[in-house]
């Protein structure tokens, strides 16, 4: 595999990075709004308004025991095949190992029918003439999925062993193929993956009860080193509020939070952020707001410059320059923008790019 690329080697410098998920139906509609805004850092588009790009389905294809019926989706045991897919499963990941690079039909491939904006993207940016610093794909982290997805008898796959190992070996292996077919487009920082992952800090709570830390670090962790094995920077992208440790002290190149709304839950975790950002972790600053609409179409580029300022002190007095952390940021929404109407998505790409601009204009980036 292709080599991991250092911390070092990327200097984001504010730069604009968005989420994958649009208010769109049309695939190219999405990947040319993202491309005018992020040219630099563009990533592909998740379309929640087709049933089967929805954070969790779009994933899960291959899956063993997997069962479609539309709106719902589980994954049955007991279905005739089910130990037959489960050695071809195993077999494949086996072989995977020793392969420099996945084949264009793995098992782990993204396909047409659960994530067109993939194809759409690849094409467009490959024909385009344009070369991004780096293309950006994303993929639902194991603890978020294996609570989302459950088996025939209504149980969530995070409780059971071999069904929680067959789940995050196959989001491993669809996070690597994502990386080394965006190494293809992308320019010297190479491409980027983050893993949606907002269960990360929730583990504590009633929806998660008996789900260990080690559990969580272990299934995240997992797909982190997937990811940098095929040459590509990690992230963990969390828009929820709780327990940030285990994301801290994860392996993860980038933190991506919203900091709109949970800024001063996130800056609580003092000794961790001082140990992330100290060994050259990168944040995702998502300073722009996706919820609730009204809160979205308020807010304009200079009163989310004059919020970031003052979230900007805070955590330079943790020890940090300026200049070290500007380094180390990237601008961005708090979360995707599947929820919103169309025109106000189009306000958040646009604020997160002309805020990132005025950020590096006023600093000299």
């Amino acid at each position: 595999m292709t080599p991991a690329p250092q911390l070092s080697d990327f200097t984001p410098n504010c730069l604009p990075v968005l989420i994958g998920s649009l208010p769109l139906a049309d695939h190219h509609e999405a990947v040319d709004m993202i491309l005018a805004a992020t040219p630099e850092i563009p990533l592909w588009p998740q379309l929640p308004v087709h049933k089967k790009e929805g954070m969790i389905r779009q994933f899960v294809s291959g899956l063993p025991g997997l069962v479609d019926k539309g709106a719902d989706y589980f994954v049955d045991r007991s279905r005739p095949g089910f130990v037959e897919e489960m050695t071809v499963f195993y077999e494949h990941v086996i072989e995977s190992q020793d392969l420099s690079a996945l084949p264009a039909n793995s098992l782990f491939r993204l396909e047409d029918d659960t994530a067109r904006g993939f194809s759409v993207f690849m094409d467009k940016l490959s024909h385009s003439g344009l070369r991004p610093l780096a293309a950006k794909g994303q993929v639902t982290g194991p603890v978020t999925a294996g609570i989302g997805i459950k088996d025939e008898r209504g149980r969530a796959l995070v409780y059971d062993d071999n069904l929680r190992d067959m789940l995050v070996k196959l989001l491993a292996g669809k996070a690597r193929w994502q990386a080394e077919q965006l190494r293809q487009l992308s320019g010297s920082a190479g491409p980027i993956i983050f893993i949606d992952e907002p269960g990360m800090v929730n583990f504590g709570s009633t929806a998660f009860a008996g789900i260990s830390r080690e559990l969580v670090l272990e299934g995240v962790g997992e797909l982190i080193a997937s990811i940098k094995a095929a040459g590509s920077l990690s992230g963990i992208h969390i828009c929820a509020n709780g327990d940030w440790e285990p994301a801290l002290n994860s392996a993860a190149d980038i933190i991506s939070f919203d900091a709109y709304s949970y800024f001063d839950n996130f800056v609580l975790y003092r000794e961790q952020l001082i140990s992330y950002l100290g060994r050259g972790g990168m944040l995702a600053w998502g300073i722009v707001p996706t919820s609730p609409p009204e809160t979205v179409g308020k807010e304009e580029v200079d009163s989310l410059y004059r919020l970031w300022l003052k979230q900007l002190e805070i955590i330079c007095s943790l020890g940090f320059s300026e200049k070290e952390i500007l380094s180390r940021k990237l601008t961005a929404p708090a979360c995707g923008t599947g929820s919103l109407t169309p025109e106000l998505a189009s306000k958040v790409l646009t604020m997160t790019a002309h805020l990132a601009a005025l950020i590096r204009e006023e600093f000299s980036l």
